[in-house]
């Protein structure tokens, strides 16, 4: 029976394992941590990461061929094929700090394996990393080798949250790149068995390693340009009176583009867009490419401009200050679907409101109470250390309330920011809301999703990013 191990049991190892387990009955999968509460989650009715259709297949074959352990040595001894799918969070100090990815935890996962195997394996890389990482790790594993034989593989997810388990099920494609000698072509081939269980060959692409490594960087950057490109249009829309959905649309209409990742929003978040960004614009400086760096850059550029001047807005159409008002945030997490909350727009547009004074009310049917309070008060680069590694009890920030309703949220506030595309938040009774508000009552939808025109005549003071600006606004002091 093949064993497959998989160091870290986060938004990645936990779902992609998961899948193996059920594709492959004939496959023996454990997901290993260091983190007591995390494992303990695993093994509870109540999984510690939300994604849709994932209960279903960790229930089906946990205790049967899918294993979560803290045993961490003993399942990576027993292993044929170790993942490793550890934090690689941004450097915050020393040496390309605020853009390079740190590899700490990657290098002592490299040590650890050395250390303890006693049979030959095939390390997969599965985390987001640098371009020729796995030479580092190669060179790690050999010098501490003692004689057993490592083949270093690179398979990075192309998964997107929120459809995580069908992208699993159905991929677009799936990568794996191994060195070009007849023992790398072997690992490759092992690994492409695993998957073939049930992707169709043709979707299973080799490369060579460093071309797998910055696939995975290059996709998300092409899509975050996207979103980027889009935004800035959204900006242009809101200056001349085009509408930015019309717009996109029939951008999209040239199938040379294409409609996905077309939508105009308060801007992108989740743990990899801007970190992969980061860290391709720092690989470009570093091989002596200024001007492509630069360019990569801009997409990050626009995006925190994006966040700064939806918060501006609201700001400056509420007569130029919040100071002491209730504004209800309807969305934390970075988009809908799921739980995850890292990096999200919403972090940003709070903190710009708090700067100013606000009383915030924030309604998300994903994320906890704590996890807000945390991501309110935490640095910037600290959330994707793991937790037990994250500052301690965060001191929670008194303007913040946090309800389990938008309609609480809602009540005796004088503007609403929907900052996550929660289906819910579409169907909400805007009448009722609409009454229990301070007046008058403005509504700044960051996602597209409400009925402008039917909201307006509720008597709603409605800012929607890229449409044509409501009559109220456009007499306020100018956003920069």
């Amino acid at each position: 029976m093949v064993k497959i191990c998989c160091i870290g049991a986060g938004y990645v190892g936990g779902p992609t394992m998961a899948v193996i387990a059920l594709k492959c009955p004939s496959i023996e999968v454990a997901v290993v941590d260091i983190s007591v509460p995390r494992i303990n989650a695993w093994n509870s009715y109540q999984l510690p990461i939300y994604e849709p259709g994932l209960d279903a297949v960790v229930k089906q074959c946990r205790g049967k061929n899918l294993f979560f352990s803290t045993d961490v040595e003993k399942h990576v001894r027993e292993a044929d094929i170790v993942f490793v799918s550890v934090n690689t969070p941004t450097k915050t100090r020393g040496l390309g700090a605020g853009k390079a990815a740190d590899l700490t935890y990657w290098e002592s996962a490299a040590r650890m394996i050395a250390d303890v195997s006693k049979s030959d394996k095939i390390v997969v890389e599965k985390s987001t990393v640098p371009v020729k990482t796995a030479e580092a790790i190669e060179k790690i594993l050999t010098h501490n080798s003692k004689g057993i034989k490592f083949q270093i593989l690179s398979n990075p997810e192309f998964l997107a949250e929120g459809t995580a388990i069908q992208d699993l099920f159905n991929p677009d494609r799936v990568l794996i790149g191994g060195r070009e000698t007849p023992e790398g072509n072997k690992a490759v081939q092992a690994l492409k068995d695993v998957y073939a269980h049930w992707v169709p060959e043709d979707r299973i692409l080799t490369t060579n390693l460093w071309s797998a490594e910055l696939s995975k960087l290059a996709a998300n950057a092409f899509l975050a340009q996207r979103i980027s490109s889009v935004n800035a249009m959204s900006a242009l829309c809101e200056a001349t009176g085009a509408d930015v959905t019309q717009v996109s649309y029939a951008v999209s209409k040239d199938t040379r583009i294409g409609p996905k990742f077309l939508n105009a929003s308060v801007g992108f978040g989740g743990s990899c867009f801007q970190k992969d960004i980061l860290n391709l614009v720092y690989i470009c400086e570093c091989n002596g490419l200024p001007e492509v760096a630069e360019y990569w850059k801009q997409v990050i550029k626009i995006n925190d401009y994006q966040k700064n001047r939806f918060a501006n807005r609201v700001v400056s159409s509420m007569f130029n200050t919040v100071s002491n008002k209730k504004i209800a945030i309807l969305g934390f997490a970075f988009k809908k679907d799921t739980g995850d909350t890292r990096e999200t727009p919403a972090i940003d547009v709070c903190k710009g409101l708090l700067g100013d004074k606000a009383w915030l009310s924030i309604f998300d049917p994903q994320v906890t109470v704590d996890q807000i309070q945390r991501d309110l008060t935490m640095k910037k680069f600290d959330w994707d250390h793991p937790l037990h590694l994250q500052p301690m009890s965060p001191t929670t920030v008194k303007q913040v309330t946090c309800v389990w309703d938008a309609y609480e949220a809602t009540k005796d506030a004088h503007g609403i920011c929907i900052l996550t595309e929660w289906d819910e938040f579409k169907n909400l009774d805007f009448k009722r809301i609409y009454d229990n508000m301070q007046k008058p009552a403005f509504v700044f939808d960051g996602r597209n999703i409400v009925n402008v025109d039917q909201l307006r005549e509720i008597g709603f003071i409605v800012y929607s990013i890229g449409k044509p600006l409501d009559a109220w606004l456009k007499d306020m002091p100018a956003v920069a």
